[in-house]
């Protein structure tokens, strides 16, 4: 991917909401969540947005719009999977108190 053509402009929150939406349904990442993405779009899953409002939101599912859709993919997916590491947690016993 041309990171260089991918649109720097902060997405819409509905839009991030819509990719974490379509994330839950099938942990998966690109191009794989590009496929649930589209199904939910044609039945209007989310919100009842179709291509068209899910467009007008900025999520664009033409070849051109690929690139930044897969970079705000990218950034879902990653902050999502960093929220489902685990913690490393030490416990220490507490001496003569």
């Amino acid at each position: 991917m041309d990171r260089s053509s991918v649109t720097t402009q902060a997405p819409d929150q509905d839009a991030i909401e819509f990719v974490r939406f379509c994330y839950h349904r099938r942990r998966v990442g690109w191009p794989e969540l590009y496929d649930e993405m589209c199904a939910v779009a044609g039945r209007g899953l989310f919100r009842g947005y179709g291509a068209d409002e899910l467009g007008s939101i900025g999520i664009g599912f033409s070849l051109f719009e690929m690139p930044t859709l897969a970079a705000l993919v990218r950034r879902i997916v990653d902050e999502e999977q960093a929220l489902r590491r685990p913690i490393g947690v030490t416990l220490v016993a507490a001496v003569g108190v």
